[in-house]
């Protein structure tokens, strides 16, 4: 790391957001969806949740058949689904599960400018989940970091106070300063993002190899005992 300058650390920096910051959004977001949707059906359990809750299902079933070079029919047709289950209670979390998924498949597709107007559709929900709300915020946040919007995105994490989502939310915030060419206020998100991960009992890899790309390292592995070290540059 101590050979590497500046501009080699932002660079390998900005691959490594890029890599794991798609993969976030893409790998993770199905499994979410359908946690909130049990966790929904086990405090709601009546006739019309669950009938509500299996609409999700079937449009997860249907977003999963799609890909990035499906026909915009198909497209329309999960567009449409999932505008029924929305008209029908914009604040039930099925409605935001429903655009989610929509979002999802915009943003498989490279059009992350319709991903994030789906996500602002429920971003003001008086839905009473916080984490669901922080969800929206934050893939929200991504998308706003595909279309490059970097202070939108900022602003919009900004907006997440939850703690369980700190170490989350300060990895992010490293991964757009990267973009910004920003590497002093990367590395602060960064380390504030470890503190957080460490204060949780974890230790994220990814979250390391970040660090060490912005010419940060981790001397003691263990989480008992990070100590974060600046690399000398020179």
């Amino acid at each position: 790391m101590s050979a590497l300058t500046e501009d080699d650390q932002l660079d390998r920096a900005k691959s490594l957001a890029r890599k794991y910051g798609s993969t976030v959004v893409t790998g993770v977001l199905v499994l979410l969806i359908a946690f909130f949707g049990w966790n929904y059906w086990n405090k709601k359990q009546n006739v019309e949740a669950q009938n509500e809750t299996a609409r999700v299902q079937q449009l997860m079933d249907q977003a999963q058949a799609l890909t990035p070079t499906s026909d915009k029919m198909a497209l329309n047709r999960l567009i449409t689904a999932a505008d029924d289950i929305v008209k029908k209670d914009p604040n039930a979390v099925q409605a935001i599960q429903a655009q989610f998924i929509v979002s999802k498949a915009y943003f498989d597709r490279g059009d992350y400018a319709s991903a994030a107007r789906e996500l602002k559709k429920v971003q003001t929900s008086t839905l009473k989940d916080a984490g669901m709300i922080a969800l929206v915020n934050l893939h929200l946040a991504y998308a706003q970091i595909a279309e490059k919007k970097y202070d939108d995105a900022l602003k919009t994490l900004d907006l997440i106070q939850l703690s369980s989502f700190k170490a989350t939310v300060n990895e992010v915030r490293g991964d757009i300063y990267v973009a910004k060419n920003d590497t002093v206020n990367a590395r602060k998100s960064y380390e504030a993002a470890w503190a957080a991960a460490v204060a949780r009992k974890q230790q994220p890899q990814v979250l390391q190899i970040k660090l060490e790309s912005v010419g940060v390292l981790v001397e003691d592995p263990n989480i008992e005992s990070p100590i974060l070290k600046t690399v000398d540059e020179s």
